[in-house]
């Protein structure tokens, strides 16, 4: 991915979260084995998949194109993804306190798995606990 695309995620990261990443980060991100990008004009996700498993990295949406469809979209291509790649189980962490991720995670299928204390800073109040959550992919189709 290019240095202009990387650029476009850290904004559009930036449009969606308090500690957003830099387009440094996302090129270091993308240029590794196993990192794929589901993009589109409003949102994208990226998922890395080692060996079986595959992890979503970050889902952002920009908060006016929220609430329509298009989370659970990419994460639904998250999942295709990780799948063709080998992926049998995909996971990610979620703040305990999003409830509007929490809802769309759920529609999606995931389960709680674990827990992690006071893992999200927090700027004015205590950090939040993540919850792990996975999801069982369905098998890889034989090859024809």
């Amino acid at each position: 991915m290019s240095q202009s695309a990387a650029a476009t995620l850290a904004a559009l990261h930036a449009e969606a979260f308090d500690a957003p990443w830099s387009a440094e980060a996302f090129a270091d991100l993308l240029a590794q084995p196993g990192v794929a990008a589901e993009v589109e004009v409003d949102g994208f996700v990226l998922v890395r998949v080692v060996a079986d498993e595959a992890e979503i990295l970050t889902l952002a949406v920009r908060p006016a194109a929220r609430r329509a469809g298009l989370g659970l979209t990419l994460v639904q291509r998250a999942a295709v993804a990780a799948t063709a790649l080998g992926a049998e189980r995909l996971f990610l962490e979620v703040a305990e306190d999003n409830a509007g991720a929490r809802a769309l995670y759920a529609r999606a299928g995931f389960e709680a798995a674990g827990r992690r204390k006071a893992y999200y800073a927090r700027r004015d109040g205590p950090a939040a606990d993540a919850l792990i959550l996975t999801l069982n992919l369905p098998a890889r189709l034989p090859r024809a």
